[in-house]
């Protein structure tokens, strides 16, 4: 089971790698959002799984925010997802506020659709808001790219981590460099965070096709 999930995650690499390639080609992958910067759209109301529209700016908690841009399909989300939970379940108790985005198009991958995402949530344990980006501009305006894709921004509102979970979808007990699990510790205590980027290695974000004027 583990060679053949190895196999599947090795696959989705080369066809990151690719899709990431074709991005830079056609010059249409959106820039990242900077350190320092605060949240983009934080008052466009998304659906939350709950029924009921959510914002950034109302899911922020007192001492940070941490915006995940994740789905259901991609294999380097099912990897990280125990650790998603875990991480993001703890920084709400932290008081830090905590909200997942599906930016996919759901004609692209229909394990993407807003109706999957309420009982994926339940059976990993999320315990914060996983609403639907239903434009893709969200996903856009924080130059996200990738699912998982996270920006943690502090009490300030200001983006002081941005990457990848940690440094091994695969494997949890071999992870070395736990990123996020540390940035999210230093903006619930008040400190600087001490490795502010790292790369965000997943699928690339099934942006939805940007309505004509």
């Amino acid at each position: 089971m583990k060679r053949k999930s190895g196999f599947v995650l090795a696959a989705f690499v080369i066809v990151t790698a690719l899709s990431a390639m074709a991005f830079a080609q056609n010059g249409s992958a959106p820039a990242a959002l900077q350190l320092g910067a605060s949240a983009p759209m934080s008052e466009i109301a998304m659906q939350n799984i709950d029924g009921k529209p959510l914002t950034i700016a109302k899911a922020a908690g007192k001492k940070g925010t941490l915006v995940m841009f994740i789905c259901n399909h991609c294999p380097y989300v099912k990897a990280w997802q125990p650790r998603i939970a875990e991480i993001g379940n703890a920084a709400m108790k932290q008081g830090v506020g905590v909200i997942a985005i599906n930016s996919n198009d759901p004609e692209a991958y229909p394990e993407d659709a807003f109706a999957e995402m309420g009982p994926r949530a339940k059976s990993v344990g999320y315990q914060f808001p996983f609403v639907v980006d239903a434009t893709s501009g969200v996903a856009r305006a924080f130059g996200a790219t990738r699912t998982p894709e996270v920006f943690l921004f502090d009490a300030k509102g200001k983006l002081v981590y941005h990457g990848a979970i940690d440094d091994n979808a695969q494997h949890a007990d071999q992870v070395t460099q736990r990123w996020l699990n540390e940035a999210v510790a230093a903006v619930a205590s008040g400190k600087p965070v001490k490795t502010a980027e790292s790369k965000a290695l997943g699928c690339g974000i099934k942006f939805r096709a940007v309505a004509a004027k």
